[in-house]
């Protein structure tokens, strides 16, 4: 018996609110209680309607929560300082740097290690704006589609049955990527510097201070969050990461994470709105799965657009998660029951489309509030959608020809 198309509905609500609530009434959405009572209210018709739903759904969304909540809590103890000059060089390898540690630390655990530094080392420059962006596409974005630890869509996969290091073979398109958008950042860089006053030139040159790392003892359980994703089951991997975020704080001084500004509240609102997503999502995957073939998607193009227009407006994991769950229905079970390039599509699109929008993924607001905080003058929501579409949509429509036209 097919599921009923209208169990789409709570799943689409609820996305929708995440979407709009946070335009519309942005002081109310910001309280947790208030995120709780819209995701609360959306899951309920399936928790009634669909009680056995839950027992699959809860391990799942534990194992997600804890993974993005360890990253978060040991990176925050980790604070990089310094003022190097502000070359256009110094910038591309900050950002290169970003771009290969989002596979391996997350998208949200780079962002916030380096966004501190590079606001830092371009303190004394006039155009900076530019650069937060780029970094947005670059760290927060871009860079985290190699492992599960990159990007929350990627771990959801992880989590549905695709082998840990079966998102290395995105490389090509990782790099081909990266290699872009640093390519076009330092065109723009050089122009941007160019035009800085000469007095913003000379403060920048003649201000130093050396890097420095503190809070090293959180790098070795970072190192331990990392290797038990790879090589532990549920629930000694969940274990791991409980065990490493609880020793990041004796082993971080509370100084430090007030200078790194440390709070509960993004991980908190992750929890609160992922509990909804996931078990909305349940019976919405089911549908897709059981229509997949009357909705016409056959081909990795189509895959790649389709999942990254929602990933753009919407919150890209679970767009991944209905995208993979429409694959499965194409009868072709390669990897984690979907062809093997329609699965490749659908991972690159979810997360590289995330950076077309300040919403598109957790870490783009992230970065573009710690940025506004040290006086940076960012770009509207629409504003930063329309630079980011620039630079982005003919990358995009390259990477369809080069690795998804067939």
């Amino acid at each position: 018996m097919e599921t009923p198309a209208l169990w789409l509905l709570p799943f689409a609500a609820l996305l929708l609110s995440i979407a709009v609530l946070p335009l519309t009434v942005p002081v109310r959405w910001g309280r947790p209680g208030f995120q709780a009572l819209v995701a609360g209210l959306a899951a309920l018709p399936v928790a009634f309607g669909r009680p056995g739903a839950l027992g699959h759904v809860v391990p799942e969304y534990l194992s997600f929560v804890l993974l993005l909540g360890s990253l978060y809590v040991v990176t925050s103890g980790i604070r990089i300082t310094g003022d190097i000059p502000a070359r256009p060089a110094t910038n591309v390898g900050l950002l290169a740097i970003g771009g290969l540690l989002a596979s391996i630390i997350g998208t949200t655990g780079a962002s916030m290690l380096l966004i501190r530094l590079v606001l830092e080392v371009n303190s004394e420059r006039k155009n900076v704006s530019h650069t937060v962006l780029f970094f947005i596409l670059v760290v927060s974005n871009v860079g985290g589609c190699l492992t599960p630890l990159g990007d929350p869509p990627l771990f959801l996969g992880y989590l549905a049955g695709v082998p840990f290091f079966w998102t290395l073979r995105l490389v090509r398109v990782w790099a081909l990527a990266l290699a872009a958008l640093l390519g076009t950042y330092f065109l723009v860089e050089r122009r941007r510097y160019a035009a800085e006053p000469r007095e913003a030139i000379r403060a920048d040159e003649t201000t130093r201070r050396p890097i420095r790392i503190s809070g090293r003892w959180n790098l070795p359980l970072l190192c331990g969050i990392v290797a038990a994703t790879a090589f532990l089951e549920a629930p000694y991997r969940e274990a791991a990461y409980l065990l490493s975020a609880a020793l990041s704080f004796p082993l971080t001084p509370r100084k430090q994470r007030t200078e790194t500004g440390f709070s509960w509240h993004p991980i908190l609102e992750v929890a609160i709105l992922f509990a909804g997503i996931f078990v909305t999502m349940e019976p919405a995957l089911a549908v897709l799965r059981e229509r997949a073939p009357m909705l016409g998607f056959t081909r990795p193009w189509q895959f790649f657009w389709a999942t990254g227009a929602l990933s753009a407006c919407l919150d890209n994991a679970p767009t991944y998660a209905a995208f993979l769950a429409l694959a499965r229905g194409l009868g072709r079970p390669e990897v984690a029951g979907v062809p093997a390039k329609i699965l490749e599509a659908i991972s690159t699109g979810a997360v590289f489309f995330g950076a077309l929008t300040y919403i598109g993924n957790g870490p783009n607001f992230l970065v573009r509030s710690i940025a506004v905080s040290r006086g940076v003058a960012m770009p509207s929501f629409f504003g930063f959608a329309a630079r980011a579409a620039a630079v982005l949509l003919p990358l995009f429509v390259l990477i369809t020809f080069v690795f998804f036209r067939g």
